[in-house]
């Protein structure tokens, strides 16, 4: 059984999702693990990490739209020290999860045909997240 460590550091341009899919696939890939898991975790409360559809735009941005309209900015929170977008962040944070775990089979992280790996980002400012990549396995 082998183990590595990755941390994968990510700019965002503000709210929205940013593939990680490929940077992902390529560390796997180079680890020579041939069958095991990864886990992907989001070292942050205001961005968090999804897998969805890949291949439509509208699909990102209907999720975007959707977070804003299931959690607003407007709405009055106790905690408001860093800003309107800070609350509303944590929350997003907190329905969609820090961490991924994906099974690894043939040396790749089985994804379905459309599914990518994505970080999203919650606040209304680029930000540099990282994400630390684990991976348990037996070699290739």
């Amino acid at each position: 059984m082998r183990q590595a460590l990755h941390r994968l550091t990510i700019a965002t341009r503000g709210k929205g999702l940013v593939e990680v899919t490929g940077p992902v696939l390529r560390w796997v890939a180079d680890q020579g693990i041939g069958t095991g898991l990864l886990t992907l975790w989001c070292a942050h409360t205001s961005a968090s990490l999804a897998v969805t559809e890949n291949a439509s735009p509208e699909v990102l941005e209907d999720i975007r739209d959707s977070f804003e309209r299931l959690v607003p900015e407007g709405a009055v929170y106790a905690h408001s020290l860093e800003g309107p977008d800070d609350m509303p962040s944590h929350i997003r944070t907190l329905l969609t999860g820090p961490q991924l775990t994906i099974p690894v089979a043939d040396g790749r992280p089985v994804l379905g045909t459309w599914q990518g790996i994505f970080l999203f980002e919650h606040r209304s400012r680029p930000h540099r997240r990282e994400v630390a990549l684990h991976l348990l396995g037996e070699n290739a």
